[in-house]
This record gives C-alpha cells, sequence and structure tokens, in this order.
C-alpha cells in the first residue's frame, strides 16, 4: 500500500503515521525529516536546505522531487510506503502520477494548527511563529490545489484531525481496511 499523508503543520501527519506503521507494517518516510537531516550536513545543499527550512519556505519543486524520487528507489520502500509532506503542489502531484493508493488529508483548522504547535516544546528552528504562519499560509496556497488533485483521482480520503488521537487513527484504519 502506498499512502500520503496531507495536513497542515501540527495536523498530526507524524503520530498518525508511526501507527499505521505498526498497523499496516509499511515504512513511514517524512520529506521534512529527510530534508532537516541533510539540513544538518556540512555541504552546500545542506546548508542551502537549512536556510531555506528555518526561513519557512517551500523547497522548490525540482530539488524536492530529485530528493523524494531518490529515496523512493531504496529496496525498503518497494512494498509501499506512508509518506508525509509530499507532494506539496500540484506540479510535484503530477510528476508523481501512480506513486500513490490513497491520500489521507487530516483536516484541522488554522487555529487548531497554532494551537497545538504553540503547546510543544520544540528546537527546532524551523518552528517559530513566523515559520509556522508562513507555511501555514503556504499550505493553503500550494497544498491545497492537490488535495483537489487527489480529490478529482478518486484517491482523497478526508479525516477530522481534531478529534481525539485514537478517533483520528480508527477513522483513518477504516478508510484503509476497504481497500484489502
Amino acid at each position: 500500500m502506498k499512502l500520503i499523508l496531507i495536513g497542515i503543520q501540527g495536523a498530526g501527519k507524524s503520530t498518525q503515521g508511526n501507527f499505521l506503521v505498526e498497523k499496516y507494517k509499511i515504512p513511514y518516510l517524512s520529506s521534512g525529516h529527510i530534508f532537516r537531516d541533510m539540513a544538518r550536513e556540512k555541504t552546500r545543499i545542506g546548508r542551502w536546505l537549512k536556510e531555506t527550512i528555518n526561513s519557512g519556505a517551500l523547497v522548490p519543486d525540482d530539488k524536492t522531487l530529485e530528493i523524494i524520487l531518490t529515496y523512493l528507489e531504496k529496496p525498503e520502500y518497494s512494498s509501499g510506503y506512508i509518506l508525509d509532506g509530499f507532494p506539496r503542489t500540484v506540479v510535484q502531484a503530477e510528476a508523481f502520477n501512480g506513486g500513490v493508493d490513497k491520500v489521507v488529508f487530516l483536516e484541522v483548522s488554522d487555529k487548531e494548527a497554532l494551537w497545538r504547535l504553540a503547546g510543544r516544546p520544540s528546537d527546532r528552528g524551523d518552528e517559530t511563529i513566523h515559520a509556522i504562519k508562513k507555511r501555514i499560509d503556504l499550505f493553503h496556497i500550494f497544498t491545497e490545489p492537490v488535495i483537489q488533485f487527489y480529490k478529482k483521482e478518486g484517491k482523497l480520503i478526508v479525516v477530522d484531525g481534531e478529534k481525539s488521537i485514537d478517533d483520528v487513527f480508527k477513522d483513518i484504519c477504516k478508510e484503509l481496511d476497504k481497500l484489502k
């Protein structure tokens, strides 16, 4: 099974992704984790990624596609994966054509996302209020059209991400179990 988790920052993608790994025994891959790991490297791309991420900006489509598609070539992803944070733009979704069975959209309001993010401790440079608000704005501009793209393709599952963690997980599984 090839899944994508989409949602605003703070929607619970990584929490649900880790639960889904346990249940479905497929690996979880977060574009944010990949980019942050690379940003720690003392390389040219690492320094560039660190600046880009810490400003709250999105990594450009060409770089994102190159990095993610290379990662997905690894043998551990050949039987499926749970992908978080990609695709973020329609350009990425179109280039990723055929790379997904279902897309789970964890629907959470901006207010709820900000409340969740403000309430958790973080030492990440990309979790300043300014960077978070910028990414929320970018989500609405660039990623909401991706949701519509997958809706038209009949691959979208919408889940109320403001429910309890357990209820969100149950709602996701109820939909995914229909695929078996």
